[in-house]
């Protein structure tokens, strides 16, 4: 393994500011193969830890030769660092999302060269997974998201042998992502998400792991025994039903991610805080499994609190 600082910086907010990569494989890995990036954003703990135990896990691979060939493979721990150790999910100078700022800008503010740098550093491999958090927060089922699917891309995503793929069309702030970026620069891009982001969820992160190693291992990259997972459901974002709130509240939930339901089952029940009063029942609007579930403790009218994988697709 051969530790790197990526991009360096002096900081008001610390003496010095780095992001490190750590490379694998002979003479670093002449062959770009697959990059992994995690935490982009401070709040993104489960994300940092996953890259961790992969890291630990690709130093015995690499100890023992099971590398195989030339392959490169590169894994950024954390970029957003600095917000992390201050608590701040976005970029601390100017709260400015760093997955919203690709390709960036070598001239830019502080972000955007720190992206900039990143952004040069990855692209060119061959395969990018990133270990992005959800966006709408709460709990969900692990799954890799894919961006406009090309021909194959849905195919290799199966190699993760997770539950699901998730296809999804681009939408604007998708194009300043370093998934799109990665994609539209000729890398087989996945986005990995993980059922976890702001606490560390030691199952979750080894499902993810062994998803990573099983698909490095199921291109070549490795030598690696793992199980071989989930024969997975691939999925339209259109597929998911959402199931919304109908009054603000505490939100008492009553089932959780992956559990079967029936139309008509109550999810959530929606408490008025002063009183102890149910105000409103949160239910089923048809059969399949809870793909994500909100985790809030108050809710607002007209929120998402649940998305259904419908049962026609089971």
């Amino acid at each position: 393994m051969e530790e790197k600082i990526l991009y360096s910086m002096e900081s008001p907010f610390q003496q010095e500011f780095n992001v490190k990569g750590y490379y694998f494989g002979k003479n670093g890995g002449k062959k770009r193969s697959a990059c992994i990036v995690g935490a982009l954003r401070g709040t993104e703990y489960q994300q940092l830890y996953i890259c961790s135990k992969l890291i630990d896990i690709l130093k015995k691979i690499e100890k023992k030769g099971d590398i195989v060939g030339e392959n490169g493979i590169l894994v950024i721990p954390a970029v957003n660092r600095i917000s992390m150790d201050y608590g701040k999910r976005f970029w601390i100078s100017d709260d400015k999302d760093l997955n919203r700022l690709f390709p960036g800008s070598p001239n830019g503010e502080s972000g955007s060269r720190v992206v900039h740098a990143i952004w040069e550093t990855t692209k060119g491999y061959q395969y990018g997974i990133h270990l992005p958090s959800f966006y709408l927060g709460g709990t969900f089922i692990p799954h890799i998201r894919l961006l406009d699917p090309e021909h194959g891309s849905t195919s290799l995503a199966n190699l993760f042998g997770l539950p699901y793929v998730i296809e999804a069309k681009t939408r604007p702030f998708d194009r300043t992502t370093l998934h799109y970026n990665w994609q539209k620069n000729g890398t087989e891009a996945f986005s990995l998400y993980t059922g976890a982001t702001g606490q560390i969820d030691d199952e979750l992160a080894v499902q993810a792991v062994s998803s990573i190693l099983r698909f490095l291992t199921r291109m070549g990259i490795i030598r690696y025994y793992s199980h071989s997972g989930y024969i997975a459901s691939v999925l339209k974002e259109e597929d998911l039903e959402p199931v919304m709130t109908r009054a603000a509240g505490l939100f008492i939930r009553k089932a959780e991610c992956g559990q079967e339901v029936s139309r008509g089952d109550v999810l959530a029940r929606i408490m008025e805080a002063d009183s102890g009063e149910i105000i409103s029942e949160v239910t089923a609007p048809t059969d399949g499994i809870l793909f994500y579930a909100q985790t809030k403790p108050v809710v607002y009218s007209d929120l998402l609190a649940f998305q259904i994988i419908k049962r026609i697709h089971l």
